[in-house]
């Protein structure tokens, strides 16, 4: 069963900027990355900006996802219908791209891109936000081959043009879409950090849009924009990616080392509240930033310290929370912090009974507002 969005949560999400798509340091960092493999290989690239609204199947039966997958709950993803979502990866776009080779008859040889905003239900820290940017790169080819060496040439290149002069490594991973899979890993402040996932394309993928395996084979590469972007620039909080600072987004005009600016004071706020005893991190976050609405951007983290369910409560706890079988206790740490101002103790207060208002399932609610 799938909560699906309303009208208006939907519109909230499609109104939000692609910064992958215009003047911004993330379009810049994408073209050096299609730039470098167009040199690279000699072929062209076709870019592809795909409506984020997709049926279930392309974003999930289409690319082998398991019907039992978790990443199909509404915990996760975000739906619309029974048969439509909000693309939880860009990667949704490749099976209605390779129904368009099927009529290729002659050689072909084609880097496709396809970036753009991915909408999931997250946890809430200064890495991750619920919509994300993405691209999928797809080289595929006709009556050619294409094995482990154009791969490992492939995260080379990306490598270059991302972060010029890193050391990386490649280690086995699995994706339902890709055979011989590989995570590709930049080395970055003394440790290892996950740069994209990639692989040879899979056949049951390629069979599934008409293409014949022995004619056709692919390379394929999902890569996080932001982080991306995040570890060129040296910027250590996503949000600073959106921030409307004249002094940040001078300098989210080019790729050149970030420079910080004052930053404001962080003010932290703990919660102590009733839930559903199954409840974790990416459903409070996404739930915390839902009922921020535009003030959302002051949230800088939301931390789960702790979960007791009701049955492992002294009785005087449980009764003062009200707490039912099935429930837990949730104790939370707000993090809030605004880009560009010091929030005031009074603001700091509103935001947080906001929060507590739109998490608390139990019957007594602690304000603290006034």
């Amino acid at each position: 069963m799938h909560n699906y969005l309303s009208l208006t949560d939907l519109n909230s999400a499609l109104a939000i900027p692609d910064l992958s798509h215009g003047p911004h340091a993330m379009s810049l960092l994408l073209g050096s990355i299609v730039d470098a493999l167009e040199s690279q290989w000699g072929v062209p690239a076709s870019m592809h900006r795909l409506n984020p609204l997709v049926s279930t199947r392309d974003n999930y039966d289409r690319l082998g996802y398991a019907p039992d997958d978790v990443t199909r709950e509404s915990r996760y993803s975000r739906h619309v219908s029974p048969t439509v979502m909000l693309r939880s990866h860009t990667s949704a776009g490749v099976p209605a791209l390779l129904d368009t080779l099927r009529t290729e008859q002659d050689r072909y040889d084609t880097l496709h891109v396809l970036p753009g905003l991915v909408y999931r239900r997250d946890a809430v820290d200064r890495t991750h936000v619920g919509t994300p940017h993405q691209v999928d790169l797809w080289r595929m080819k006709a009556r050619g081959l294409l094995g482990a060496g154009d791969l490992r040439e492939m995260m080379g290149t990306v490598v270059d043009a991302v972060l010029p002069g890193a050391r990386w490594r490649a280690t086995p991973a699995s994706h339902s879409y890709t055979a011989a899979g590989q995570q590709l890993d930049v080395w970055i402040g003394g440790q290892w950090l996950e740069l994209a996932e990639c692989g040879l394309a899979a056949a049951p993928i390629m069979r599934g849009a008409g293409l014949d395996p022995r004619r056709w084979c692919g390379l394929a590469m999902g890569m996080g924009l932001d982080r991306a972007l995040m570890l060129r620039k040296g910027v250590d909080d996503i949000r600073l990616l959106r921030s409307n600072d004249p002094r940040v987004v001078e300098q989210m005009s080019d790729l050149a080392p970030y420079r910080p600016v004052s930053v404001m004071p962080p003010v932290v706020r703990d919660l102590s509240l009733v839930c559903s005893s199954g409840v974790d991190v990416e459903v409070l976050g996404d739930a915390a930033r839902t009922a921020l609405g535009a003030d959302a951007d002051v949230l800088a983290a939301l931390e789960v310290l702790a979960l007791t369910a009701a049955g492992d409560l002294p009785t005087a706890a449980a009764a003062r929370l009200g707490i039912t079988a099935g429930q837990a206790n949730v104790l939370v740490r707000l993090t809030l912090q605004s880009l560009d101002r010091t929030l005031t103790t009074a603001e700091a207060n509103i935001i947080r009974d906001r929060v507590y208002t739109a998490l608390h399932e139990g019957p007594v609610a602690e304000l603290i507002a006034g």
